[in-house]
């Protein structure tokens, strides 16, 4: 099967380019792997004392319960603290890294649902995360991930997506 064809067992295309099957990937370069080092450690500890230092100027948060992004330092640190004071049990469970990217898979409870999902995350040429895309599932479980973190920042997030807004005017 040739890059950019139609597979014979009739699936989707494989896509040309950087984001080829056939692409081999550079490994995670060492600011990244500092980073990445110091996210998982916080992610362990429950301390996000180093978050602010780790989340680049233009980050941008990728929530699974609404379609837009949510642009910003301060935001994006608001939601990553927000969200893991959610989630309960969370553990990684596999990762995998290269180039400028890492994905995690980890489960957790929200409540008494169980969750399994991935956190994709890119990086900068200085290691500073600058997209995080949170994927999860069952959507019974996004839903009350959803709602517990409204419950907490509601009024806060939708301040800052509407400064962002105006500033982008």
């Amino acid at each position: 099967m040739s890059t950019g064809s139609k597979p014979s067992h009739g699936g989707p295309s494989i896509p040309s380019g950087r984001d080829s099957l056939n692409d081999t990937t550079a490994p995670l370069g060492p600011a990244a792997r500092t980073t990445l080092a110091k996210w998982l450690a916080m992610i362990a500890s429950g301390d996000f004392g180093d978050l602010a230092s780790v989340i680049a100027a233009e980050a941008v948060y990728h929530s699974p319960v609404e379609w837009h992004p949510y642009p910003g330092h301060d935001l994006v640190c608001l939601l990553v603290r927000t969200a893991a004071g959610v989630f309960e049990d969370f553990k990684y469970e596999r990762q995998m890294a290269g180039g400028d990217s890492a994905m995690l898979e980890f489960t957790a409870h929200v409540g008494d649902i169980q969750m399994k999902g991935a956190h994709l995350i890119r990086f900068n040429a200085d290691g500073g995360i600058i997209d995080i895309d949170l994927i999860a599932r069952p959507a019974k479980g996004v839903m009350a991930l959803g709602n517990g973190v409204g419950d907490k920042i509601g009024p806060q997030i939708k301040a800052a997506l509407i400064a962002a807004s105006g500033a982008q005017a």
